[in-house]
């Protein structure tokens, strides 16, 4: 590749969603407050659930540590669809076909939501119904996908077999889950949020929960020494900004994916593909200033870890060019999802001792409606109408197959890394450190973070993580600091972007 192939792609990563939505400026909270219900968190799960309760007749006031719909929410793909790659098979297998097709329903029921409000409030937001197609180009990922279209046959899940797709991929079967849906998460998003301020609702940003004193009443902490009381906390936060000795770094995860928007002809329905031998990729259709692109994405791996991250994007960029002749690239971004042990998100009481503190996590890659559906639960836990399906997502289950598994290798790998990257040499030194680039160097015999800014600015921080201490890597595609073991992420100057870290990397002189 040659440096003006390379070129097309953005210097700088930016999500079409945040870039195409005007935003009003909302303050940090700056006195001490109370409330009936307190939301923290304004991603899909804690706009739509304010949304809820302030049309209850709640008193509900509604937090961000960043900007509103900057976390994870504005980095979708925004595919609103029960169609959660190949896992109905392994979800029969490892639970029921009744816990199944449980799942299904909650799904479904929230794509049926969110259809329900933009049609019923005529929300501009390109609300577009499409099948959701898993295909497989592998006769592994043939057989796999013959495996959950049995799975759809005995849930009653309305499909179609496909023996190709409308691009140039060698399918050798495609699974489509019917009427399913796509369109723009935030135009969505800020209509509800907008409501939600018009019946009274309080929205700040910018505003850090440090703190909880659990009880009847909870009181939270903020960065600014301000406190909140409530009858009811919602943690709507991605990774949970309170823990309550549940350990959730040890029972979730974080993987980092990647999305491009390309210049492409338009196509009918969203694409998933399923071979675990090549690099998976997503495909679905957006309108981007009146022009038809593709938003392609894939190239998922563990948080901290892999290869260069820029070189994601490169793969994305290769693929759109080979399959859909695309040429122009004018955005680029990367999102980061939480895995549960058995992919099940976690929704529900956050401990058994404390009634009235909820908790909604773990989505995979899945918000749309899995944090729609999350919304609408912990809605029902507030006004006491709980109901058989919510058994399902409680967060304090523990199913032995593939849990166990999955705990027991989450967590060695987290040791592992820990040890090897301590005993790791710094490669650079700070010289090495060219604009715009950042790396691991040795300043005053330590290990340190650098990076040097476009002006030329050097930027210092010390590597340990300060959720439990391992080690931070540099991550070149989004210029963050990103902690391989539990999924902590940090920008340039060391102020935390993803938990479960609370507190910023020191920073270190040059």
């Amino acid at each position: 590749m040659t440096n003006d192939h390379l070129s097309q792609l953005p210097e700088d990563p930016s999500s079409y969603w945040i870039a195409s939505t005007s935003f009003s400026n909302t303050e940090p909270l700056q006195e001490n407050v109370e409330a009936d219900v307190v939301v923290v968190g304004a991603g899909i799960t804690g706009i739509t659930a304010a949304y809820l309760l302030v049309h209850e007749g709640f008193d509900v006031i509604l937090l961000d540590a960043d900007k509103v719909l900057h976390g994870t929410t504005g980095h979708t793909t925004a595919k609103i669809t029960a169609q959660h790659d190949l896992f109905y098979h392994e979800l029969i297998k490892h639970t029921s076909i009744d816990k199944a097709r449980t799942y299904y329903n909650v799904n479904e029921e929230a794509k049926k939501f969110i259809e329900t409000i933009v049609r019923t409030h005529k929300i501009d937001c390109g609300f577009e119904t499409q099948d959701a197609v898993l295909y497989a180009t592998s006769s592994q990922g043939a057989t796999a996908l013959q495996k959950e279209i049995k799975a759809y046959e005995a849930l009653g899940i309305p499909h179609e077999r496909l023996s190709e797709v409308p691009f140039n991929e060698p399918v050798q079967t495609a699974l489509a889950m019917m009427g399913q849906a796509q369109f723009h998460p935030l135009h969505y998003l800020t209509f509800l949020l907008e409501a939600f301020k018009k019946r009274g609702g309080r929205v700040y940003e910018n505003t850090t929960i440090t703190g909880m004193v659990e009880g009847d009443r909870p009181v939270l902490e903020t960065r600014q020494g301000n406190y909140l009381i409530s009858d009811f906390v919602l943690s709507c936060t991605h990774f949970p900004f309170y823990d309550a000795n549940n350990y959730y770094f040890t029972k979730m995860h974080a993987e980092r994916s990647y999305v491009i928007a390309a210049k492409a002809p338009n196509i009918q329905g969203m694409y998933l593909s399923v071979d675990t031998a090549l690099p998976k990729r997503s495909i679905r259709s957006a309108t981007i200033d009146g022009d038809n692109y593709l938003l392609i994405g894939g190239e998922s791996h563990k948080t901290g870890q892999g290869k260069d991250q820029f070189d994601h994007y490169k793969a994305l960029q290769s693929y759109a060019e080979h399959v859909f002749s695309a040429t122009e690239f004018p955005y680029r971004w990367s999102a980061q999802d939480l895995y549960t042990l058995d992919n099940i998100p976690y929704v529900g009481v956050l401990t058994d001792n404390e009634p009235n503190t909820f908790v909604a996590t773990g989505y995979r890659k899945w918000g749309m409606t899995s944090g729609t559906a999350a919304a609408i639960m912990l809605k029902n836990y507030v006004v006491g109408n709980e109901t058989e399906e919510m058994a399902l997502f409680d967060p304090n289950r523990f199913l032995i197959n593939p849990s166990l598994k999955h705990f027991l290798k989450h967590n060695s790998d987290a040791t592992m890394r820990f040890f090897t990257d301590k005993l790791k040499p710094a490669p650079k030194k700070i010289d090495d450190i060219g604009v715009g680039e950042g790396g691991i160097v040795s300043v005053n015999g330590r290990r340190a973070g650098a990076y040097r800014d476009k002006n030329g600015d050097m930027h210092v921080v010390d590597t340990t993580c300060t959720h439990l201490g391992c080690e931070v890597h540099w991550n070149n595609g989004d210029r963050t600091w990103d902690c391989p073991c539990h999924g902590s992420r940090y920008d340039v100057n060391g102020h935390v972007i993803e938990g479960p870290a609370n507190e910023p990397l020191k920073p270190l002189p040059e």
